[in-house]
This record gives structure tokens, sequence and C-alpha cells, in this order.
């Protein structure tokens, strides 16, 4: 197997980052083996904190995440061998139990709010995309997801919002921007974007294949 085509999805929380992903997944599904690697699922282990401690902490720092480990696997994937991907419990603010079996692929998707911000990570990218959405669109969604699907009360991610995410979106993600190849406004809606990209992933597919 060829080293897999490396695409990184990076933006600011809720800013269509997944949607993105999942529409470039549909784009290639069984036609040729594309995978999703979230850097959510990264999140540093806190099992051995109790829970008013895991509360506190910032996620939406980068030294919230286990990059070691995510740059680990994925070394592992481009060898040709398959990982046991980690998993996070957002409602107990820990890494979960249940891995995920991940096996070589042609296209891997890494996506997540700091993947153009450490340079190791942006090394080992083929092409390299900032889903940029305006600040109030962004909070709306992310309202709506961690109350829905993450068991967030309203109170909690307006604080979070407010003492952490606003900050850190400033400091790390919105700099970041400058890394990135390619700019997509307002996410997964953005079709002629996408578009465009799927037809870069196309050419370079081509390449490595002749």
């Amino acid at each position: 197997m060829n080293r897999p085509i490396i695409i990184g999805i990076a933006g600011g929380s809720a800013s269509g980052k997944s949607s993105i992903a999942k529409k470039i997944m549909e784009t290639y599904e069984g036609t040729t083996s594309v995978r999703i690697i979230r850097q959510d699922d990264y999140y540093k282990d806190q099992s051995d904190k109790p829970m008013e401690e895991r509360v506190k902490t910032n996620y939406d720092h980068p030294f919230a995440f286990d990059n070691e480990l995510l740059l680990k696997q994925i070394s592992e994937l481009i060898a040709g061998r398959s990982i046991d991907k980690p998993t996070y419990d957002y409602v107990h603010h820990t890494r979960s139990d249940v891995t995920e079996r991940c096996d070589p692929c042609d296209v891997l998707i890494l996506e997540g709010l700091f993947v153009l911000e450490d340079a190791r990570i942006r090394s080992i990218l083929d092409i390299k995309i900032f889903v940029d959405t305006d600040a109030d669109v962004r909070f709306i969604r992310r309202l709506l997801r961690d109350v829905q699907e993450r068991g967030r009360t309203l109170d909690s991610v307006v604080n979070q919002y407010m003492t952490t995410v606003r900050d850190m979106h400033e400091q790390f993600v919105e700099p970041s921007k400058r890394h990135a190849d390619v700019i997509i406004p307002e996410g997964g809606s953005n079709v002629v974007a996408i578009d465009l990209l799927i037809t870069k992933i196309n050419s370079i597919i081509r390449r490595t294949e002749g």
C-alpha cells in the first residue's frame, strides 16, 4: 500500500470541520479506503482525577491533547499497520474504555482544533485546510451540539465559551489559519470549495497511483 494522502482540517469549535470531513468521505465511499481521525478523541486521559478537577480543565488549549499518541498512531497507519484508536467520553470528561480499530487507508482525514497549530502535525499533511466560520454561527452550533449530544447544560456551555473557548480561539486556532493551503468559509455548506478540494484530492491520487 502507498503512503496515504493525509488531509488536515482545522478551524474553530463547531466551524464545520466534521461536516467537510464527512462530505469528502462520502465522495470516496466504495471506491477507496478513507479514514477520519478526530483530534478530539486524543484528549488526555483524566481517569485519575475526580470529576470536580476534570471540569476545570481547559479543553480548548493545545495542552489538553495527547498529540504524542496521535502522531505515534498516525505513523503506524502510514507504515501500513492497524491501530486501536482511543475514544473520548464527553459526559465524564475523560478517555473512554472503548477503542476503535482503524486499518491502514488510502486517504486519511485528520480534523481538529489544533491540526494546523502543531508543527509536527503540519509536517505530515499533504493538504492543509482551515474552516473559517463567523463566531456567532460557531457559538450557536456549539451550544446546540453540546446540549443535545454531549449532555451539557446551557449555563455550562455559555460559561465555557466566555472563560476559555473564545480566548483560546483567538490565541491558538485563528493564527493557525496562516498555515492553510485552502480556506473554506462556512464549512460543509460551501459546495464549490468542497468540489474544488475533491478535485485536488483526485489529482493527488492519480499522481500517486501513476
